[in-house]
Parts: structure tokens; C-alpha cells; sequence
């Protein structure tokens, strides 16, 4: 029988079929099942002994949570929450809150961002401090060492801020005690990038070399000629299934999305991209875009892309902007808000409306087209004769 005391390196330390009991409650242990670890209490009914089960080691069950039970059902005043938060450290508590939360309720980009923004910067910063212990000084700190990065900061500062919410619902800290609470976040200026038709026409001659040679991923430069014919978001295009795609229709119903299930429109040259793919390289994988892996998709774009624009001196051009480019013109040409929304997913029509300021040639060509048709109604007025033969004075 292994005893000390339970807490999360050492749940995290057990093997499959191993006991750890607690030094700190008598009867409080937790056993690591083949899934998961489970916190118990070890009591007596009469002469019988009988255990009895408090949950799964996560949310919202912790060391200090279960710990807490496992007073109550012996009798004992639990210890208090500022105790609790003591206990438990913010990097220990937000691999709980990725496990138990994120996995369940954030899509997959999204939680692979709350990964690299934890590994990367909140966790150096943070991660090594008692939940309960973490103050807002702190946390102001650290945003504002990433103020030149004003995105990001206000991406991990959310995140630290939700992990502080998600603390305080599961009782490992007082209510009230976010340290997020009341600090302002940095604004954002909104990047918009558009490709020039001349530029369109470069990338397009790199595309078109680059896919004549042997050296080149083959998927990157499907998956871009997709985006710029689609304007669809580059997540969409890489886990594109080939179930999806009703090819007589032409679109593809996407089950998930950053707006949920949505269909996506594929005109002329993006089935012909599809067909092309499907007939040189389709295999076992469900995925248009397959990865290296069995079962995983295409995630390596990002070091062709960056040969590929460098090539086509469009060193400033992200993959996103390509998106914006297909809106752009197609808003240009004058087609409504309301379907290029439809087309590019957009939830809300206010997402939409950042691109009408595009329309203001179209405008300006009705505007010049009016205004020279009435220009010339009026110089007839003025030169017309009048029904006597002679000119108005």
C-alpha cells in the first residue's frame, strides 16, 4: 500500500492498477484505472468496510476538491477555498482546464492555439505560481510585455482569464478573485491585404511553375489555387473530406466550421482542382488533402507558402489575405453583401460589411455614368430652341 500526499504530480505519477492514500485524510485515496484515475473514500458501515467513489480525477474534481469530499463524508470541516488555490499550481490547474474544459468544448484550432499560447508564453510567465496566488499585477505585467504583439497579448489574456473563470465555478478559488478582472485590453487595428490583379497574375505563374516540379508538395499548391477560387477559410479546405462533396451540386456540406456547419460553394475551376487531385492522388484517406499520418490532413502549408509568395515578391501576404482578396473583388464587381457573406460562411452580416468600402468604384461608375447623362440633358436645355425658332435668353 503507497501512501502520501495526493496531489496532481503524483495522481499524474500512478500506473494503471495503482492505490495512493493520502496522509493528509485518512481513507481518502484515488486509484488509476485503465481510463482514468479515480479519487475514493475507505470508510466503515458498522463492521463493513465499504468504498465509496467521489469522481474522476479532473474537473471538477482536483487533489484539493476531492480532498474536501472526502472530509465531508468523514465528518470533517472541509478546508476553505483560499486554502484550496494555495494548493494546486496555475500550470497544474490549466492542464485540468485544457483536459477537462478546451478538449470538450473548444474546436480543434482553437484548442491548438490555447496549447501554443500556454507552452509558449503564459506558462513561463505563470505557470509556476499557486493558482490562489496569482495577482493582477502580475497578469498586467505580462500583458504588457506582449504589447508588441497586440493580438496575441489579448488572445492569452483571455485564455488566463477563462482558466480564472473556470477556477472559480469548480471552487478551486473564492468567487471575485480573477485577476483578469478589469484590465483593458489593447485594440486592434484590422489588417486587411488584398491581391491587385497584377499580383493575382504573379502568384499565379509561381502556382503554375511550381506544380511542373518533381520538389514541390503537390497539396500546398492544390489547397492554394482552392482558397483563392473558394475564398474559404484555409481549416475548411485542409480537413475537406471527399464524402463531402456533392460534385453535380457543385458544393461541399462541411459538418464543422468556425461558424458551425455550412456549405461550401465550389465553382468551375475548384472541381476541376478536386477532379484532378482525386484522380492523380486520391488513396485510402478520407481526406482530399491527406497528411503523413493514417487518418490526419495536410498541415504542413506553411513552408511552401512562404517559398512560394517569396517567389511571387508577395513577402507580405498571409494565406487569410487570400480570403480577403476573393471578397474583395467579388464585392468590387458588384455582387451583394448579403450572398458573398452566404459564400464566405459569415454568420453575421456585419462580418460582410468591412469589404463595402471595396464597392466605391462600381459606385463611382454609376455615379459618373448619372451625372454625365445629366449633364447632357442640361447643356440640351440650355442650347435647345424654343418653339418660335429663337434660343432662351
Amino acid at each position: 500500500m503507497t501512501t502520501g500526499k495526493i496531489t496532481v504530480h503524483s495522481v499524474d505519477s500512478l500506473r494503471a492498477g495503482e492505490t495512493l492514500w493520502d496522509d493528509v485524510v485518512k481513507g481518502f485515496g484515488v486509484r488509476r484505472q485503465r481510463k482514468a484515475a479515480v479519487y475514493v473514500f475507505k470508510c466503515r458501515d458498522g463492521r463493513r468496510q465499504r468504498f465509496v467513489t467521489i469522481g474522476r480525477h479532473g474537473a471538477p474534481w482536483t487533489p484539493v476538491s476531492a480532498r474536501d469530499e472526502a472530509r465531508r463524508l468523514a465528518g470533517a470541516p472541509p478546508a476553505t477555498r483560499s486554502e484550496a488555490g494555495s494548493q494546486v499550481s496555475f500550470g497544474s490547474f490549466s492542464a485540468i482546464y485544457m483536459d477537462r474544459y478546451a478538449a470538450a468544448h473548444k474546436k480543434p484550432s482553437s484548442l491548438a492555439e490555447d496549447r501554443r499560447n500556454l507552452d509558449l508564453h503564459i506558462l513561463p510567465a505563470l505557470g509556476r505560481f499557486p493558482l490562489a496566488a496569482v495577482t493582477r499585477d502580475q497578469v498586467s505585467s505580462f500583458h504588457a510585455g506582449r504589447r508588441s504583439q497586440p493580438a496575441n497579448a489579448n488572445r492569452c489574456l483571455a485564455l488566463i482569464s477563462h482558466i480564472f473563470t473556470m477556477a472559480e465555478k469548480w471552487g478551486a478559488t473564492p468567487p471575485g478573485t480573477n485577476p483578469c478582472r478589469g484590465l483593458t485590453r489593447y485594440r486592434e487595428v484590422s489588417r486587411e491585404r488584398y491581391l491587385s490583379a497584377e499580383e493575382l497574375s504573379r502568384l499565379g505563374a509561381v502556382l503554375e511553375a511550381a506544380q511542373n516540379r518533381p520538389d514541390e508538395d503537390w497539396r500546398a499548391i492544390c489547397v492554394l489555387r482552392l482558397l483563392i477560387y473558394t475564398g474559404a477559410r484555409l481549416s475548411e479546405i485542409l480537413t475537406l473530406h471527399w464524402r463531402f462533396i456533392n460534385w453535380e451540386a457543385g458544393f461541399a456540406r462541411l459538418p464543422d466550421s468556425k461558424t458551425g456547419a455550412r456549405t461550401l460553394t465550389l465553382p468551375g475551376p475548384a472541381l476541376e482542382v478536386l477532379r484532378k487531385v482525386q484522380h492523380d492522388h486520391s488513396g485510402a484517406s478520407p481526406f482530399a488533402f491527406p497528411g503523413k499520418r493514417k487518418g490526419t490532413w495536410f498541415t504542413g502549408i506553411q513552408k511552401p507558402w512562404q517559398k512560394l509568395r517569396r517567389d511571387a515578391g508577395l513577402e507580405d501576404v498571409r494565406i487569410h489575405d487570400l480570403r480577403h482578396s476573393f471578397a474583395s473583388l467579388a464585392v468590387a464587381n458588384g455582387e451583394s453583401l448579403y450572398l458573398v457573406g452566404h459564400v464566405l460562411g459569415h454568420r453575421r452580416a456585419i462580418t460582410t460589411q468591412r469589404y463595402a468600402h471595396v464597392a466605391i468604384t462600381p459606385m463611382l461608375d454609376v455615379a459618373n455614368r448619372t451625372a454625365g447623362h445629366l449633364a447632357r440633358l442640361l447643356e440640351n436645355v440650355l442650347v435647345k430652341p424654343t418653339l418660335n425658332g429663337s434660343a432662351p435668353e
